[in-house]
């Protein structure tokens, strides 16, 4: 299990047209050693867990900055559930400290706002993607 990498889907759920951090985090993240794929942009949280479902992702990393990123990640969390999928969750983008919490409670993993670090985030992924269920 340790040869195989971990496979990381980007996605840039809803209307927001900006993705140019999402194709950053993608780039860090496979500099690092990580197999990404890119969803694109306008993606909705049934395209994610399609894509989620077919590349076999061992994490999910949600890029938002249009502010819906409760609604989106609740959507996501339980839509995963519905499908039994259980990959690790990640939202980044512009999110208010106010709203970690909320994400957290339902299900995401981290939360790593606009300015994280990517190997901070490339190290969160590495430590707690569950790699033995794939």
């Amino acid at each position: 299990m340790a040869d195989k990498p971990i496979r990381v889907l980007i996605a840039k759920p809803g209307l927001d047209g900006h993705d140019r951090g999402a194709k950053v985090v993608a780039l860090a993240l496979r500099d690092a050693g990580f197999e990404v794929i890119y969803s694109g942009l306008h993606q909705t949280v049934e395209q994610i867990v399609s894509i989620a479902l077919q590349e076999d992702v061992h994490a999910i990393g949600l890029s938002v900055l249009s502010g819906a990123h409760v609604p989106i990640s609740q959507n996501l969390m339980a839509q995963l559930a519905a499908n039994e999928l259980t990959p690790l969750v990640i939202v980044g983008g512009n999110i208010p400290a106010r709203d970690r919490e909320a994400l957290l409670e339902l299900g995401v993993a981290a939360v790593f706002p606009t300015g994280s670090a990517f190997g901070d985030i490339a190290d969160f992924i590495r430590y707690n993607a569950r790699l033995e269920e794939h």
